[in-house]
């Protein structure tokens, strides 16, 4: 499967991020109402607790959703890249702190806006109301598909799942395959597979050798998507 992408000026966003996903227009009105920023790599822009309700549009770049344990560890939820909204669950849950730490990977590009700003603009555009709802829905459905394959599946299996999926919103097509455009560590695959990193070390290892991926440094590269899909039993991707 081969992601989309939807064009504005210079900037490019899948097809299946919240900005991708919008008309143009509708994008343009949005992105006028944020005050454009900028984040350093490692720089914080939301933290968990904090009582801040603000979202932000990622524009470029990617950052990491995480959220503090009980025995001080630190698990990595998900991954956000450009075109994607990132803070939306405190703007539409009056008062409530923030959920996780959102955390920026490189160089980011966004565009923040005031939970009042996008109230107004929610209700006045309702595309873009159902845009916020629909990813809601997604990463509920997302965060609950985790939750059963952690249980159902073997690590080789909900590791094939995640890089599927990876490729398929976040890929972009090179001669031998699929470049996942988001770099992982392995401490971060474990994180996002619920494994320990000595399994997910043996689970990449299985699907180098079986052809189906190539890996270094910080960088996956899927040979054969359909092959991993299968891997991952999941329906083959589209023609």
């Amino acid at each position: 499967m081969t992601p989309q992408f939807t064009s504005q000026g210079q900037e490019d966003w899948p097809a299946r991020s919240f900005l991708g996903g919008l008309s143009e227009p509708v994008r343009s009105k949005l992105l006028g109402i944020g005050t454009r920023c900028r984040y350093l790599p490692g720089e914080v822009l939301i933290r968990e607790g904090d009582r801040s309700n603000h979202v932000v549009l990622l524009r470029s770049g990617f950052v990491k959703v995480t959220a503090s344990l009980d025995n001080g560890h630190e698990a990595l939820l998900a991954i956000r890249v450009g075109g994607d909204i990132v803070g939306e669950m405190a703007a539409m849950d009056d008062g409530a702190p923030r959920s996780a730490t959102v955390t920026a990977c490189g160089e980011i590009a966004a565009s923040m806006v005031r939970e009042s700003d996008l109230r107004f603009f929610l209700e006045s555009h309702p595309e873009a109301a159902r845009a916020v709802n629909r990813i809601v829905i997604q990463r509920l459905r997302w965060s609950n598909q985790r939750r059963v394959e952690f249980g159902g599946y073997s690590v080789k299996v909900r590791l094939a799942r995640v890089l599927a999926e990876l490729a398929a919103s976040y890929g972009h097509p090179v001669p031998r395959g699929i470049v996942i455009g988001v770099n992982l560590t392995q401490p971060e695959l474990a994180a996002l597979t619920g494994s320990a990193e000595v399994t997910i070390h043996k689970a990449l290892a299985e699907l180098r050798r079986d052809g189906l991926i190539t890996t270094g440094y910080r960088r996956t590269t899927v040979l054969d998507v359909n092959r991993l899909r299968e891997t991952a039993r999941l329906r083959k991707a589209a023609p």
